[in-house]
């Protein structure tokens, strides 16, 4: 194969509209473009959400609350999950990411008490909930508050 025989598959482009031409070519006169108006002009375009100079519908509801840009989000855990890992071992937040139990840290990692747990564990995390703190500590286990700094 060489360059002069390089052609794009077929069906794959497609001609240009040729517009403003004349009457016979079936695009002359208004080009494709309709009647006169607002749309008709060079440079025209009319947004999705115009109402033609009514009130705006996103401007007629009434509009309630606020997004907080503090609020802090955590990646939740259940003791459930705290299950499946060896008697005594140490959970951290880099552990419960490597093994794909969390997807990111967010602003930390939360324990939720929901199931229950036999094996003893040592869980480091940013904040527990009652219920996965007296769930942890009745197997045995220790919670470790982790201080952010």
């Amino acid at each position: 194969m060489k360059l002069h025989e390089l052609q794009p598959a077929p069906r794959s482009t497609k001609r240009r509209k040729v517009v403003g031409r004349g009457r016979g070519s079936g695009h002359g006169t208004t080009a494709g473009r309709g009647g006169k108006g607002q749309t008709a002009r060079t440079g025209s375009s009319i947004p999705a959400w115009f109402e033609g100079g009514q009130m705006p519908l996103i401007r007629r509801l009434p509009k309630r609350g606020f997004t907080n840009i503090f609020k802090k989000e955590y990646a939740i855990i259940n003791v459930r999950t705290l299950e499946r890992f060896e008697p005594n071992q140490e959970i951290t937040p880099e552990l419960l990411r490597s093994s794909g139990l969390i997807r990111s840290r967010n602003h930390g990692v939360k324990v939720l008490g929901t199931g229950s747990l036999t094996k003893a564990l040592t869980v480091h995390a940013h904040k527990f909930s009652q219920s996965a703190s007296a769930k942890i500590e009745a197997a045995g286990g220790k919670v470790q508050v982790i201080k952010r700094g």
